[in-house]
């Protein structure tokens, strides 16, 4: 996996339901590094904290390699990297291979794969369609977030290279399915519930859901 492109966002304000909203999911390419922190990245903007950032949202990560499909369904967009609200576009991340805690050195970090994306309406807003949220659920590829063990700087170009693999785990796509398909996977529940890099409130969350 190769970082094609770093992004950071200013705060934007937005209309939702007749209510100013203030998002920073309107990402745009930086020209140099940005350093992770461990609970978010330097520079960029972070509103909402209950669903954004924090030590197992600090980062969200995007394939470049889906880009091609969503400019097809949404031509007429001003398409850039950043446009899912991801702070690294990632050449070659497949959410079907990557194992929720994952450990990685990407620059002068060390990070780990955390918890997958859900969507939300500021996403739609994006769009311009709420559509695009049934899409994203229904197309499968939500990217992930990661932990920030070591901080440090990344930068168009650096590398993940594979440190130490997680054990009994599930892939970042089996994880989203898991919450959205109706039928559940017992297994792959299970698996969830204890592994120790998906948020405390997230596997227990998980865990309301075994039979």
């Amino acid at each position: 996996m190769k970082i094609t492109s770093t992004n950071t966002a200013k705060p934007t304000t937005i209309i939702w339901n007749n209510e100013e909203v203030t998002t920073g999911i309107f990402k745009t390419p930086t020209a140099s590094a940005i350093f992770l922190g461990h609970s978010d990245v330097e520079n960029d903007t972070v509103t909402d904290r209950k669903y954004h950032g924090g030590e197992f949202k600090a980062c969200y990560l995007f394939s470049k390699d889906h880009y091609p499909y969503w400019k097809g369904l949404y031509p007429n967009l001003n398409w850039n990297y950043g446009m899912f609200g991801e702070n690294l576009t990632v050449e070659g991340l497949d959410e079907t291979k990557i194992q929720v805690g994952d450990i990685y050195r990407v620059g002068t970090a060390l990070v780990q794969i955390s918890e997958h994306r859900e969507p939300c309406f500021k996403l739609g807003v994006k769009f311009k369609t709420q559509e695009v949220l049934k899409q994203f659920i229904h197309h499968g590829f939500c990217g992930t977030y990661i932990r920030v063990i070591e901080e440090g700087h990344v930068q168009n170009g650096d590398t993940f290279t594979l440190v130490k693999p997680a054990e009994n785990s599930l892939t970042t796509s089996e994880l989203f399915h898991l919450i959205f398909d109706k039928t559940k996977n017992q297994d792959l529940l299970l698996k969830a519930t204890n592994n120790e890099a998906l948020a405390p409130k997230l596997r227990n969350d998980v865990k309301k859901l075994i039979d």
